[in-house]
């Protein structure tokens, strides 16, 4: 996925699907140490994935902090 179908999530939304490429991260783990190449790609993949997510979901939550301390 691209950062611009994140950017489209709410935060809720994120963090499932935070946790679905964590899952599938370790999945994938296994797929490689048993020799896949095919696990290799899907794992690199995912990685930049859950990096997307991360990031997002990071400006999302600096932006709600910010909107939020700016009235006291």
């Amino acid at each position: 996925m691209t950062a611009a179908e994140f950017r489209e999530m709410t935060l809720a939304e994120l963090e499932h699907k935070e946790a679905e490429a964590r899952e599938q991260l370790f999945k994938l783990r296994f797929q490689i140490s048993m020799g896949q190449a095919e696990g290799v790609r899907k794992y690199r993949a995912t990685r930049k994935d859950l990096a997307r997510i991360l990031t997002v979901a990071g400006d999302k939550r600096r932006a709600a902090a910010s909107q939020g301390g700016s009235d006291g």
